[in-house]
């Protein structure tokens, strides 16, 4: 959860914390405790179930249909896009810090 090692949580409570916010450490925790929303925009999360029917993996949204994320470890943070053929049946919904 620092920047010479993330997973995907870590990289979205770093990021976070660094704009003055607290998330929980884990993906599932965030996920349950944010404000859902159904159209994310820049800086919202966006999660998905990479590992069954749980909530298992966030990224950070950054607009255009990409997010901004931690993808494995030994992996670099990278951007994806949310409608590619691997993201896209995955998407379990996007959450944010902010009340709308």
């Amino acid at each position: 959860n620092t920047p010479k090692g993330f997973d995907c949580s870590g990289f979205t409570s770093y990021v976070y914390k660094r704009a003055g916010y607290k998330l929980d450490r884990s993906t599932r925790t965030q996920y349950k405790n944010m404000n859902a929303i159904r159209v994310p925009k820049p800086g919202d999360l966006v999660f998905f179930r990479t590992s069954g029917s749980r909530i298992s993996h966030v990224g950070i949204y950054v607009g255009q249909y990409k997010f901004i994320h931690a993808p494995s470890s030994g992996k670099s943070v990278s951007y994806a896009d949310i409608r590619n053929t691997y993201w896209k049946p995955r998407y379990a919904g996007s959450r944010s810090v902010f009340r709308r």
